[in-house]
């Protein structure tokens, strides 16, 4: 029998809000046996690259990475965000690592092409290294992962950390019987974006196609809910989204 493994997807908003973040490790350090945790920070990108001049591009809620721009999410993901969620895991007595695609080689990207859209340095995965994520885990370590991959020849690129959480759940499902939680702002996926009690209890294909036709769903939550269904698809167990407050607790947006 595999033993469980919880990924759990920390957005940017509540990695950025201290009492948020302060909440949300609480309750994944009550998640029992392993756990993976991967996080976002473009709230302190976007201030940071404005502060350092720099103008941030988002398009269907992803950003257009250029050279600049990549050396300021590299900065701000693998160093002040990532390193500040260690900190806090290790006051909380989780020894916990913080990595990025290019550390044991366990995310490799192909730089997306320019067509129809020019991202820049953006990475599309090729290749989770599941053996290498299986030992750190084996170790007794908790990886804390942001979304900086790389390309295999020295470059480093930028990539979703939805989609870095989704090929990471489904790298690890030959090995683990895997759980996928999106925890962001919001209680869930909601049906009224004015409404924050408005949350869906489950979502499928048929409901997510109905409510990106009528609007009700746009920007950063397209692609939340695209990797959502490709867990799903990738044979994750369970895939969720909920709030700081929701983990490990009934609740959220279940996607079916």
């Amino acid at each position: 029998m595999r033993e469980p493994l919880n990924i759990v997807k920390a957005g940017g908003q509540v990695v950025e809000d201290e009492l948020a973040l302060g909440r949300l490790l609480d309750s994944f350090r009550e998640l029992p046996g392993h756990k993976i945790l991967v996080h976002g920070g473009g709230r302190t990108a976007t201030r940071l690259a404005s502060g350092l001049g720099i103008r941030s591009r988002m398009l269907n809620g992803r950003r257009i990475t250029d050279a600049d721009t990549l050396k300021v999410v590299t900065m701000v993901y693998a160093g002040l965000v990532n390193k500040n969620i260690v900190a806090k895991l290790q006051a909380r007595g989780i020894d916990a690592a913080g990595l990025c695609g290019a550390d044991f080689n366990i995310i490799l990207s192909q730089r997306r092409p320019s067509e129809p859209v020019d991202y820049g340095f953006v990475g599309d995965i090729s290749e989770v290294n599941a053996g290498a994520l299986s030992r750190v885990l084996d170790s007794g370590a908790v990886p804390v992962i942001c979304p900086i991959t790389h390309d295999g020849k020295g470059g480093l690129l930028n990539t979703n950390a939805d989609t870095v959480a989704t090929a990471v759940a489904g790298a690890l499902c030959q090995a683990f019987d895997v759980s996928l939680t999106f925890c962001f702002e919001k209680k869930g996926v909601l049906l009224d974006a004015g409404n924050p009690d408005s949350v869906i209890s489950s979502l499928s294909r048929e409901d997510y196609a109905g409510l990106l036709e009528s609007g009700a769903v746009s920007e950063g939550m397209i692609p939340k809910l695209d990797n959502a269904f490709k867990a799903l698809e990738a044979g994750v167990e369970c895939v969720r989204i909920t709030d700081a407050e929701g983990l490990g607790r009934p609740g959220g947006t279940l996607i079916v």
